[in-house]
């Protein structure tokens, strides 16, 4: 039940963030220059992946506003990092007791 509301107030999030996205637009083919300002904000908290899902739009374009901007952009988020450590740990715990 938890997760369910959880991933609930999720997706009601994303949308409310791809509305407000796209009202700050003109209705044009070209997205201005608050549109890219917000997307790039929500690079620095979600990462890029994530932007491009939230926003809807491709991902190589957040890139390379990103690359215009001169921001530097991780791979992948810090968290990914910590869990794929954990994920080692785990299992040269389980290779020594021969379950690998």
């Amino acid at each position: 039940m938890k997760r369910t509301l959880t991933l609930l107030l999720t997706i009601g999030w994303d949308i409310e963030t791809r509305d407000h996205f796209v009202r700050l637009g003109e209705g044009k083919r070209t997205y201005t220059r608050r549109q890219k300002d917000f997307a790039l904000a929500l690079v620095d908290t979600s990462g890029v992946r994530a932007t491009s899902r939230i926003l809807e739009i491709p991902r190589r374009t957040i890139q390379r506003w990103c690359r215009q901007r001169g921001k530097r952009v991780k791979r992948c988020p810090a968290w990914v990092y910590d869990w794929a450590e954990g994920r080692r740990r785990r299992r040269e715990f389980w290779e020594r007791r021969g379950y690998y």
